[in-house]
């Protein structure tokens, strides 16, 4: 005789997903799209949703991810501790790097975003890729 269990689900069981998308502007909606319909309800969203986009401009307009062909892929983990957000792109010439405000002029304020409104930001990566890590917690 066979017995089912029933088992409850795990809480606290992390999410993952990960998607790949062109590296054209208007791709950048469907990145915003992803996100929003993955995160429904995460306390911080607004903020998840304007890092990515800013996150997705960045490697259109500063690495290879904008050239013909190019591509960037979006990892989202989410668990009970909040969000963790990767960007990954085909790398350029240039470091990641905060502007100071004296530097701002009609752009360069991707990053000054991020830094803004993620909890931490960090980049790992070479000239041939760099992937763009931002982490939001789960607020009370």
């Amino acid at each position: 005789m066979l017995l089912a269990v029933s088992v409850p689900a795990e809480h606290e069981a992390p999410m993952y997903w990960r998607r790949e998308f062109r590296g054209r502007a208007e791709e950048v909606r469907f990145v915003r799209a992803f996100a929003a319909h993955l995160l429904a309800g995460f306390p911080a969203l607004d903020d998840v949703l304007l890092v990515l986009d800013e996150l997705a401009v960045n490697a259109i307009q500063h690495t290879r991810s904008g050239a013909d062909g190019g591509r960037f892929t979006v990892d989202i983990n989410m668990d009970v501790a909040g969000v963790i957000v990767y960007l990954t792109d085909q790398g350029g010439a240039g470091e990641p790097q905060v502007r100071s405000l004296a530097e701002l002029a009609e752009g360069g304020r991707g990053l000054l975003t991020v830094d803004a409104l993620a909890a931490t930001w960090s980049w790992s990566g070479t000239p041939e890729g760099r992937t763009i890590r931002a982490t939001f917690p789960a607020r009370g």
